[in-house]
């Protein structure tokens, strides 16, 4: 009478065991489509608005077309073009000068105003100092462009500033000027950057530990001690972070240009995001302008990925 229940629980055991492996299965299958359903609305936005134009304009970079009349295949005809003629090797190079503003100043006056928010300036007076060095950042760029080409104006706020300090020999039309014309439209890319880049930096800066400072002060480590062997070192991702926003800010510059310059004087200010356009919509020459563009997003990976790969490695370290 004894055996008969005991016999009928270990027939039991098996099923019980496998049963939570089945369901457990099951569950996983369902969080995984539940997960997919999601994820869906997201992936087919970023595929139609983002890896669709990439697909066709390396679809277009081989067709000689005006965007109406059939295309014709030109092979590599338009990447020759953009390599071999000079004034789209110009406009290239318009880029990367303005990688210098866009990027190395805001990272280096970034770092410097972080250090002095964190060390000198706290509170209620620190908090008013991040917003408005982030207030640029949150400033549409079609008003930042309009604003200081009034102030680089020549009788914008530029010039009677200097005026007023008795250097009034540099007064000019700075957005104008064939040699200022670059380097003033780098200054309102830097004016942009460097509230992004500072607030970066000074999150950056909140997570290292205190503890390491005050072990290089009892080494009798100074400010500038401190910056070049705690700081720095720990704020390596961080800045890879605004290296590559700021480098894509300055190979894709469009809307400050367009508004400032519009490319001029002359072509002197003509970056590879406004030439695509003017080359599609008004040249009517959509293969080249493909072209170009394909060449652009080529050289921002170019640009980028080292500077990824020394954040990533520095954080293994």
């Amino acid at each position: 009478m004894v055996s008969a229940p005991s016999a009928v629980r270990s027939q039991d055991l098996p099923h019980t065991a496998t049963a939570p492996r089945t369901l457990t299965k099951r569950g996983a299958r369902g969080a995984g489509l539940h997960g997919w359903v999601f994820v869906l609305p997201a992936l087919a936005a970023y595929t139609a608005f983002v890896l669709w134009p990439i697909v066709q304009a390396f679809r277009y970079s081989f067709y000689n077309w005006d965007g109406v009349a059939p295309a014709q295949w030109a092979g590599l005809g338009n990447f020759k073009t953009v390599f071999s003629n000079e004034q789209l090797l110009a406009v290239l190079g318009h880029a990367f000068e303005l990688i210098v503003f866009f990027s190395g100043v805001p990272v280096l006056l970034g770092l410097a105003a972080a250090t002095a928010l964190r060390r000198f300036i706290t509170g209620r007076l620190g908090a008013v100092a991040r917003t408005v060095l982030f207030l640029p950042q949150v400033v549409p760029l079609v008003a930042a462009g309009i604003a200081w080409s009034w102030m680089l104006s020549t009788t914008g706020a530029v010039d009677e500033i200097l005026g007023w300090v008795g250097l009034g020999s540099l007064e000019r039309s700075w957005l104008g000027d064939f040699s200022t014309a670059l380097p003033a439209v780098g200054v309102i890319g830097a004016w942009v950057l460097l509230g992004l880049c500072t607030v970066l930096l000074l999150a950056g800066m909140s997570k290292i530990d205190s503890a390491l400072y005050e072990a290089a002060q009892l080494d009798g480590a100074g400010p500038f001690r401190e910056f070049f062997s705690i700081t720095l070192p720990e704020l390596r991702q961080e800045i890879g972070v605004c290296v590559t926003v700021t480098v894509i800010a300055a190979l894709s510059a469009f809307d400050i240009v367009y508004i400032s310059t519009d490319g001029g004087p002359g072509t002197t200010t003509m970056v590879p995001g406004l030439e695509v356009y003017q080359l599609a919509f008004l040249n009517r020459q959509v293969g080249l302008a493909a072209a170009l563009a394909v060449v652009l997003m080529v050289l921002v990976i170019v640009c980028v990925l080292p500077v990824q790969w020394f954040a990533r490695k520095g954080g293994q370290e």
